[in-house]
């Protein structure tokens, strides 16, 4: 029997096999899968600002203990390309399931094994290598355990609806963030200041690894069995040699990454940035204002439905485009949001939230299909890899340490900055896209 599965050339049919791939269910396991993963960054995020500049940097004051682990933190987004190119080449070994298996188990191993590791007073330096080190883990197993299934996703959904299964993959954002902080609040609400730095803020990273279990069996649900590899191979989404991507299509790599600048750069100056200005400013307000992005993750997520029905109307790149001129009005607003006191932060993070969700939920694989089908399973990985790089590693670090010396108003400038790069970059692909249309 013939598959059923939409395809962008071909109707919808109303009988499918028991193999056949539905985009519902790719979607679940893209969902699940990315939660996973979001949850291990954000466990770690959060840890940054509530427990690291104690635990791992008492020798320094608590703003540039803060700063410091902003640091660590960013070594997860310098590697994950790295990680990305040696997952390609085990999967080209020992096959895609053999390199999720052991990305998934490299991510929650590297995370608990954070939950484990001694404190700069018990073992002083050889504590914060060893925490590098973990975080270097947690950056190449994420690389490595692309999947390709977003990919997947986009090309066997219907037409019409491309945008709204774009938003699918996306909401592990808000999701793991909503877990991951969820589980901090409980953790430090519960406790004293004393044994929540002592053994408290161990509990979050020991969760980890049955979150990932889990995500780990949903996702080999869908790539060991018969159709999806059928599905991988009719797309032709393998992995492509760099030496072969980079001269012939290496630009599209460039321009994705740019044209989700302005988002990915919110991704962290709504989440992991703010709760580090409010920790050095307000220490009794944290409870609260971890309360406050709870509410901010579950607008986000109620927002990326909206992103997908609305791209579907008006077009997914001009959809962006109207998001970073709003991601723009917001930053110009955010000094005095953020440090209006708490209704302001409340403001700050609803609204900030809610243009994430938006521009978040149809950001990922937004030129993708400029890439030729040999070259999009590699060129997409690649590209998110690189948008997480220039816009989100440093984020944090970057925010911190400008307005805690030039106020907050830095901030502005600095989420501003990446809305002109967005802008800029959607206006060279659509140029790009013109030439190429003329020339065939």
């Amino acid at each position: 029997m013939s598959s059923t599965l939409p395809t962008p050339q071909s109707g919808p049919l109303t009988q499918r096999s028991d193999e056949d791939l539905a985009p519902g269910d790719i979607a679940v396991g893209v969902i699940i899968g990315r939660a996973s993963e979001y949850f291990d960054f954000f466990v770690f995020g959060i840890a940054s600002v509530l427990v690291f500049p104690q635990v791992f940097f008492p020798y320094v004051d608590r703003l540039t203990g803060t700063l410091y682990a902003f640091l660590v933190f960013a070594l997860a987004f310098l590697v994950r390309p790295v990680g990305t190119l040696i997952g390609m080449e085990i999967q080209r070994r020992f096959g895609r399931s053999t390199k999720l298996t052991a990305a998934l188990f490299l991510l929650g191993c590297s995370t608990v094994a954070m939950g484990l590791l001694p404190s700069f007073a018990e073992a002083g330096s050889t504590a914060i290598v060893l925490l590098a080190l973990c975080r270097v883990g947690q950056g190449l197993a994420l690389g490595g355990s692309w999947d390709g299934l977003p990919s997947l996703l986009a090309l066997n959904a219907p037409p019409a609806r491309r945008g709204w299964y774009a938003m699918l993959g996306q909401l592990g954002a808000p999701l793991g963030f909503f877990v991951a902080s969820g589980v901090f609040l409980y953790v430090y609400s519960s406790l004293d200041a004393k044994d929540f730095l002592s053994w408290g803020w161990r509990f979050p990273f020991f969760t980890a690894f049955t979150i990932n279990v889990v995500a780990l069996f949903a996702r080999l649900r869908l790539v060991v069995t018969h159709e999806y590899e059928k599905r991988m191979e009719e797309h032709e989404l393998d992995p492509a040699h760099l030496h072969e991507l980079i001269p012939a299509q290496g630009h599209h790599i460039v321009i994705g990454a740019f044209v989700a600048l302005a988002s990915y750069a919110l991704f962290h100056l709504v989440t992991v940035f703010p709760l580090s200005w409010v920790a050095l400013s307000d220490e009794q307000g944290i409870e609260g204002f971890m309360k406050m992005e709870l509410l901010g993750a579950a607008f986000a997520a109620a927002a990326m439905p909206m992103s997908g029905l609305i791209a579907d109307k008006v077009g997914r790149r001009n959809f962006l485009g109207t998001l970073a001129l709003a991601i723009g009005v917001f930053a110009l607003f955010a000094p005095l949001m953020l440090g209006g006191g708490k209704p302001g932060q409340a403001a700050f993070i609803l609204i900030g939230f809610v243009l994430l969700g938006l521009s978040y939920g149809q950001s990922a694989g937004s030129v993708t299909s400029n890439f030729l089908p040999h070259f999009r399973y590699t060129g997409a990985a690649l590209t998110a890899d690189f948008a997480w790089l220039l816009g989100a590693a440093f984020a944090p670090v970057v925010a911190l340490f400008l307005s805690s010396r030039f106020g907050l108003v830095s901030l502005s400038l600095y989420l501003l900055s990446a809305v002109v790069c967005t802008l800029v970059a959607l206006r060279v692909n659509k140029r790009l896209q013109t030439a190429a249309v003329v020339q065939d």
